[in-house]
C-alpha cells in the first residue's frame, strides 16, 4: 500500500492550492539551463503557490527520451527544499507511459521526496480504461496517484464516467486534474467521481486552462444514493498557472470569498472570467489547435525576464505565426491578470 500524503499536504490538497504545471527551462542549444530552471521553481514558491507538479505535459513529455527526467524532478526537489522550507508545499511527478514505465518513474519520485504522481496519458501502447486503472493501482503501492484527465487536442482520450467513478474508489487516488477541455465531459467526470464510495476523499481540480473561474465558482450536482449532493472543484493543476502565478493565487482567495456568500466579489469573479479565458486563449494558441501552447508559456516567461528564450526540446515546437503579437495583446489589454511588477522585483534574487 502506498504511503498516505504527510498531514499539512493532505490537508492543503484537500482545501484546495494553486500548482502551476511546471515548464522546462532550455538553453538556445536545447540544454537543461538549471539556474532558470532554479529560478521558476522559487517564483512558483514566492508567489504563494500551493505546489507544482513537473513531468508533465508543460514540462514536455520529451524529457523521458532526452534523458532529462531524473535531473529536472532532481532539480525541483531540491529548490522546493530550499524555497518552501517553511510551509506545507506539494510536489508532484507527473508518469508516463505502460505499467512498467509509470511504476519505474512512480519509483524516481519517491526516492527524490515527491508526495504524489500525475498520471499522465500512456504514450506507448493504447490501453483501454481496465488497462488504465490497473496502471493507477499499481502506481498507487509506490505513491499517491493524482488522476489526470487530459484534452484530446494534445494527447488525451476520452474517459468515462464510470472510469472515473472506480478510479476514485482505489484507495491510493487522492485527487483528480480534470482537463478535457470539453464542460460535457468535465460534468461527466465529476459525476462519476462524487458517485463513487470514496467520492468525497478525492480532491478534484481543474485543468481546464479555458474555463478556470466557472470551473471554480460552479459547483457540480450528483445524485447519489438517491440524494442530491454537490461538489467543488477546490483548486488548479494548470499550464495557465505556470505564468501570472501570483494573480492565480489571489484569484483562488477571491473565489473562496466568493464561496463564502461575497456577492461582490463572485460577480466580479464572472465579469473576470472571460478575460482569463481570452488571455488563456493567446498563450494556448487556440487558433492554431493548441500548436504552440508550451511555446506560448515560455514566450510569457521571456517577456518577465525568467526564461531566455521559448525553445522546446522539439525544434519544430513553436510559437504559431502571429501568436508573440495576441500575448502581448492580452497583456497590454488586461495588465490586472499579470504579475509583472512582482516579478521584476524579484528577479535577480531568484537567478542567484
Amino acid at each position: 500500500m502506498a504511503p498516505a500524503l504527510p498531514a499539512p499536504e493532505a490537508s492543503l490538497l484537500a482545501r484546495g492550492c494553486v500548482i502551476p504545471a511546471h515548464p522546462l527551462a532550455l538553453t538556445a542549444d536545447r540544454r537543461l539551463d538549471e539556474r532558470r530552471q532554479r529560478a521558476l521553481t522559487r517564483y512558483y514558491a514566492a508567489a504563494g503557490a500551493g505546489g507544482v507538479a513537473i513531468g508533465v505535459h508543460t514540462t514536455q513529455f520529451a524529457i523521458r527520451s532526452a534523458g532529462l527526467l531524473q535531473p529536472v524532478l532532481e532539480l525541483a526537489a531540491e529548490t522546493v527544499a530550499e524555497a518552501a522550507a517553511d510551509r506545507p508545499f506539494l510536489r508532484i511527478a507527473g508518469a508516463v507511459g505502460d505499467v512498467q514505465q509509470a511504476v519505474r518513474e512512480a519509483e524516481l519520485a519517491a526516492g527524490l521526496g515527491y508526495h504524489a504522481v500525475l498520471l499522465g496519458p500512456a504514450v506507448s501502447g493504447e490501453l483501454d480504461e481496465q488497462d488504465l486503472l490497473l496502471r493507477a493501482k499499481a502506481v498507487g503501492e509506490v505513491l499517491p496517484v493524482f488522476g489526470f484527465y487530459l484534452q484530446q487536442a494534445v494527447g488525451g482520450r476520452y474517459l468515462s464516467r464510470a472510469f472515473w467513478r472506480d478510479l476514485a474508489d482505489l484507495p491510493c487516488v487522492v485527487a483528480a486534474k480534470i482537463a478535457p477541455f470539453d464542460r460535457y465531459r468535465t460534468l461527466e467526470a465529476v459525476r462519476g467521481i462524487a458517485e463513487a464510495d470514496r467520492g468525497s476523499e478525492v480532491a478534484l481540480y481543474t485543468g481546464n486552462d479555458d474555463t478556470i473561474v466557472t470551473d471554480l465558482l460552479a459547483p457540480v450536482s450528483a445524485e447519489v444514493g438517491g440524494q442530491m449532493v454537490q461538489r467543488r472543484i477546490v483548486g488548479g493543476l494548470l499550464g495557465q498557472w505556470a505564468v501570472w502565478t501570483r494573480h492565480a493565487v489571489r484569484m483562488l482567495d477571491r473565489v473562496r470569498s466568493a464561496w463564502d456568500g461575497d456577492d461582490a466579489e463572485l460577480r466580479a469573479l464572472l465579469a473576470e472570467s472571460s478575460r482569463v479565458t481570452e488571455a488563456n486563449a493567446a498563450v494556448f494558441d487556440a487558433a492554431n489547435g493548441f500548436a504552440g501552447c508550451i511555446a506560448g508559456v515560455h514566450e510569457v516567461l521571456r517577456r518577465q525576464g525568467l526564461l531566455e528564450g521559448t525553445w522546446c526540446l522539439d525544434p519544430h515546437e513553436r510559437l504559431s505565426p502571429g501568436q508573440a503579437a495576441e500575448i502581448a495583446r492580452v497583456c497590454a489589454a488586461y495588465p490586472e491578470l499579470t504579475d509583472d511588477e512582482f516579478v521584476a522585483a524579484h528577479l535577480d534574487e531568484w537567478l542567484r
